[in-house]
């Protein structure tokens, strides 16, 4: 390895140690016993995160616009609760059913857009309506899913742990959510340096030179789908337990897909941390408008066009990118100064 890789490595490392450690702090900084409003706008950038981070796989790595986000989170919660309250078991058992089911949903729906080579446009498409379907079905199947009532759910909790802990309940949900998301990072890290990384990048520059040169286009899509789906259906469940009851409103696009477009964009596209920045960033302003009722939706409607057309870059990768100028520019000076 050379020392341009070597520096990157460490700093990498470093981040990452500070990141974590920082999150870590959180519970112990922020969360108040008396009242629980900071501790769940915590734990609902930590979900959004996730969210984020899984469309970071689909969409940043392969370019497939999935619009059915909080469809496929619904598909995860409906089944994890409604298939353990069936059996009358814990939903910790049922989770990964849950996550199951709906990585296979998006991976069907990734498998014929990839067969079929929908655009990027088309596939939104596709994936907006069954967004509208899912929603639609959830509130028909009433003697299943108790219709657009809901039904209460907090089954995801760990009393025993807090017992022994000492933690409060919203301090171990945020800690189980920072877990959730160090695997994702950890899985979306080894995509992009390992041989999928390699694969991901050559379908993204230009996906018919890719299939030239042999790489299975389709397998690769349907993989990244399944990945992501999967990641989100597993998350669902947490995503209804915030507000102590699923219903399918709490599932909606303006609730889900929209916000996690604009975290992703804001805190940038194919990058490890954009989304956790993004969640940080959007979650704080979606809180402060939270009072202006149907503006809220022209105001991120407006926020998303914006960030599309001047700002791809996102929060993270202009940092980033600024660090290296200033980094590049100091060794150029200390070269300079040594030369002379």
């Amino acid at each position: 390895m050379n020392r341009t890789g070597a520096d990157a490595l460490t700093r990498d490392r470093l981040t990452t140690a500070v990141v974590f450690a920082a999150l870590l702090a959180v519970p112990f900084l922020f969360f108040d016993p008396a009242t629980t409003y900071i501790s769940r706008r915590f734990i609902r950038v930590m979900i959004f995160a996730i969210f984020a981070m899984a469309l970071n796989i689909v969409f940043g790595e392969t370019d497939q616009l999935i619009l059915f986000m909080g469809g496929i989170a619904a598909v995860g919660a409906y089944t994890t609760a409604l298939t353990a309250q069936y059996l009358g078991i814990s939903p910790w058992i049922t989770l990964l059913l849950g996550a199951f089911v709906a990585g296979v949903f998006g991976s069907i729906v990734c498998y014929v857009a990839a067969r079929r080579q929908f655009t990027v446009i088309v596939l939104a498409i596709v994936t907006f309506a069954f967004q509208m379907i899912i929603s639609e079905v959830l509130v028909g199947l009433r003697d299943i899913t108790r219709g657009s009532t809901g039904f209460p759910f907090n089954g995801l909790q760990l009393p025993a742990v807090e017992q022994v802990t000492g933690l409060g309940s919203y301090a171990i949900q945020f800690y189980v959510l920072l877990a959730i998301f160090a695997a994702v990072l950890g899985v979306y890290t080894w995509l992009n340096r390992s041989k999928y990384g390699l694969a991901f990048d050559a379908i993204r520059q230009d996906e018919f030179a890719a299939r030239a040169t042999g790489v299975d286009v389709v397998r690769l899509k349907v993989f990244a789908g399944f990945i992501s789906t999967f990641i989100i259906g597993l998350v669902g469940p947490f995503y209804g337990q915030t507000t102590g009851i699923i219903i399918p409103s709490l599932f909606s696009f303006n609730s889900v897909d929209v916000l996690v477009l604009i975290i992703l964009v804001l805190g940038g596209l194919r990058s490890r941390y954009g989304p956790l920045v993004g969640a940080a960033v959007i979650i704080y302003i979606d809180n402060l408008l939270g009072n202006f009722g149907q503006w809220r939706t022209v105001a991120f409607g407006l926020l998303l066009t914006v960030l599309f057309l001047y700002f791809r870059d996102g929060i993270v990768p202009s940092i980033t990118s600024l660090y290296d100028d200033r980094e590049g520019l100091r060794k150029r000076l200390g070269g300079l100064r040594s030369g002379d």
